[in-house]
């Protein structure tokens, strides 16, 4: 079993992490064109008249008009706040903007987070009920027990859609899932196995009924509060929510109600469970011990005990991770496009089932290496999706969707098969484009070196690279400097090694040896002493000398300035005729891959095929499959000029050396990204699909191309990506953010582990 280890989070960088920049998490983004005055006439008076006209003769229009059909409201008192507890509805607001978060990231839903300040049940419902008409469904959140149980009930009578309290259902449906396929691997029937329960919460309550609805027999579960054993003999610390599960029995412990038994499922606290509790308990158990942050036995001391044993917990850090993030995205999208007047318990357990079968599929490559090219296969190790599985979406969501409409619940009709095409293309990946970059880089820390090393930006980047495990950050500079940075700047820098250029015999041993490799380029030796003051020049030759596994530099140097040592002592590799610079723009629903977008001013034809290949290696290390436009101002022979005649005569070598690529030019970008405009126009063109990597044929259309995209076009630009090089090198653009130098240095990180990413 391999496990990483989670990033300890310090307060200060939480507390930044919210305030910084726009304060929150969240704003409201217009999704219709407000750029003239037309635009606002439409949007509000007086062509919002219309619509607002449709809708009074029929309400059902209002969500063919409106946001409503895809917005749910968060909403919270704030009485138990994660393991916060009654922290009041202020407090408790960063949850809730964060559930929202949440959502929008893994299923594509808007929300309004809506904290309430009332406890009482009757006012609270009266409040929620009235949001009816804003909300296409309602999402109850951090509610105290027992109180949450009476409003949730009350809640889905009276509302006409979905109502749905996460505390509860959620962990119910991703514990019920993992139920169901850690009993198969037991070799046990769900309807004979013995079920102990410690808590009596929300959560605790929730699982327990659920599990009955699955197939568990009411009367083979045992429930454990505070006080001991739920039994019928009992008054003390009884509600009637508790008393739905009081038993006829003689176990009054929990040490006594885990002796023999099948299930343990923990929604309590730490420490309640003890390694002779684990041992008591049947042959082939079954361990959710679900308290966060720490379980009610530690993973390490379960596993330790029972050799036979599966276990699960709210941890990232372990197998089995039973996290809520695998079901309410999901569990609402399916039921917001159904139109869904509530969630029925059909609908629960089609979502807990298409997570079992999920687990039982093959796990594709890039769902290992998003968690560091870790292995996964079904069995007593996984039993359950991870959280950044995209395909959890398209087999949740239908299956909601489904059961709404088997059930009799939906006020929509969907081609599944199409809902589910239709889910692909809603969902945004690029926002998780890096994650497989970071958990690749984690495997090994190698050791990136920063020339720029007394750059307050730097030093920032540097403390969340160590914090993050992804690099062994090496800060090139004078110490002193570099510790009054620090300290001025509120960081440590406890891990991050300093290397101070001018201490000891290493300059002197770099400037002979580069000497030696650049004597016959006019290079004099007693330019040398001058050259390798140079801090990039020197982490160049750290570089050539191994003393450090890869190099991100450029943040206050010109491009051309800051590369230049790189290509004298690195090199590109001896198949490379020209190294070249990508970059990864990262739209909301597609990423585009832009080269040559730094290096090469005017590159011949045999450069532009090789930069086309090498970035097509690029594309498909992102799981893109990679469809290639070498891009002109002429299509296919309409001009005879020299520029022209260079993309046609690269694009013929890569028709001739590489007819698998899907490539075609000389070709203008609109052909390039409409189908539809190529096949009416050009019918031969082999390029199939619309272009997602383009190769554009000098560095001045490149450069202006990706920056009109970052600027104008709302994309996020990853990079630039130094393709070809013999040895790990990036170099940023100057002022990059703190996100670009790490996205940058795990990227060198990972180059500098397996060879990936350099095209």
């Amino acid at each position: 079993m391999s496990a990483h280890k989670s990033s300890k989070i310090r307060p200060r960088e939480a507390l930044t992490y919210h305030s910084r920049g726009r304060p929150g998490k969240i704003e409201v983004v217009p999704t219709k064109p407000v750029a003239t005055a037309r635009d606002l006439s439409l949007a509000y008076s007086p062509g919002v008249a219309e619509p607002c006209l449709e809708i009074a003769k029929d309400p059902s229009k209002v969500f063919d008009y409106t946001a409503r059909g895809n917005l749910v409201a968060v909403i919270s008192n704030g009485t138990a706040v994660l393991g916060l507890g009654d922290i009041g509805p202020e407090a408790g607001k960063p949850v809730m903007e964060g559930k929202g978060v949440l959502f929008k990231r893994f299923a594509d839903i808007d929300v309004f987070d809506i904290e309430v300040a009332e406890t009482d049940v009757d006012a609270f419902c009266k409040v929620v009920k009235a949001l009816e008409p804003t909300f296409g469904g309602i999402n109850l959140e951090d509610i105290k027990a027992p109180e949450c149980f009476e409003i949730e009930a009350r809640l889905r009578e009276e509302m006409d859609i979905p109502v749905f309290h996460d505390d509860q259902h959620g962990t119910a449906i991703i514990s019920g899932a993992a139920l169901l396929n850690a009993l198969e691997i037991a070799g046990k029937k769900i309807e004979e196995v013995t079920v102990t329960v410690s808590g009596a919460g929300a959560s605790a309550l929730a699982c327990a009924h659920f599990y009955v609805s699955l197939g568990v027999k009411k009367e083979n579960i045992l429930l454990c509060d505070s006080k001991g054993v739920v039994s019928k003999e009992r008054a003390e610390g009884m509600n009637p929510y508790k008393a739905a599960f009081a038993r006829e029995t003689d176990k009054k412990t929990l040490a006594e109600a885990m002796e023999g038994v099948d299930v343990f499922l923990g929604c309590s606290v730490a420490g309640l469970v003890t390694v002779d509790m684990v041992k008591s308990m049947a042959d082939r158990p079954l361990v959710f011990a679900l308290a966060n942050p720490d379980p009610e036995i530690p993973y390490p001391d379960a596993v330790a005990a029972r050799d036979d044993l599966i276990m699960g917990t709210g941890r990232s850090d372990y197998p089995n991770q039973i996290n809520n993030v695998l079901g309410f995205p999901f569990i609402f999208r399916g039921a917001l496009d159904a139109r869904a007047t509530t969630i029925t318990e059909g609908m629960k357990r089609a979502a807990a089932q298409a997570l079992a079968d999920l687990a039982r599929q093959e796990v594709p490559e890039s769902v290992t290496r998003a968690y560091g090219d870790q292995p996964f296969r079904f069995g007593p190790e996984y039993i359950i999706p991870k959280p950044f599985d995209p395909r959890v979406l398209l087999w949740v969501a239908p299956a909601v969707a489904k059961a709404a409409m088997e059930d009799g619940v939906a006020r929509r009709e969907l081609d599944i098969d199409a809902y589910r095409e239709a889910l692909h293309a809603r969902v945004s990946r690029p926002h998780a484009v890096m994650q497989a970059v970071f958990n690749k880089a984690r495997q090994k820390k190698v050791r990136i070196a920063f020339p720029e090393g007394d750059s307050p930006k730097i030093l920032q980047a540097a403390d969340i690279l160590l914090a993050e495990g992804i690099c062994q950050p090496v800060l090139i500079g004078s110490p002193e400097k570099i510790r009054q940075l620090a300290e001025s700047s509120g960081l440590g820098l406890e891990g991050i090694e300093i290397v101070d250029p001018d201490v000891g015999d290493t300059k002197k041993r770099y400037a002979d040896r580069y000497h030696a490799m650049r004597a016959r380029r006019g290079v004099l030796r007693k330019d040398v002493e001058h050259l390798i003051q140079s801090r990039n020049l020197f982490a160049a030759m750290m570089l050539e000398e191994d003393a450090v596994d890869g190099v991100v530099d450029g943040l206050n140097r010109h491009y051309g300035v800051s590369i230049k040592p790189y290509l004298e002592v690195i090199k590109v590799k001896p198949e490379v005729h020209h190294a070249s610079g990508c970059y990864i723009m990262v739209f909301k629903d597609s990423i585009r891959f832009i080269a040559d977008a730094t290096v090469n001013p005017d590159p011949d034809a045999r450069t532009l095929a090789d930069i086309a290949v090498r970035t097509a290696a690029l594309a498909r290390y992102f799981d893109v499959e990679p469809r290639i436009a070498m891009l002109s101002f002429a299509n296919f022979g309409r001009s005879d000029l020299a520029s022209p005649r260079k993309v046609r005569e690269a694009t013929e070598i890569l028709h001739a050396r590489h007819p698998d690529l899907n490539v075609d030019g000389e070709i203008q970008v609109d052909a390039a990204l409409l189908p539809e405009l190529r096949a009416e126009a050009f019918p031969f063109s082999k390029l199939e699909g619309s272009a997602n990597v383009l190769v554009f044929p000098n560095l001045d259309a490149a450069n202006m191309a990706y920056k009109l995209l970052w600027r104008l076009g709302g994309a996020d630009a990853i990079g630039p990506i130094l393709t070809g090089m013999r040895k790990p090198v990036n170099i940023l653009q100057m002022d990059s953010d703190v996100d670009d130098i790490v996205n940058l240095a795990a990227i060198t990180a990972v180059r500098a582990i397996s060879g990936s990413l350099s095209g």
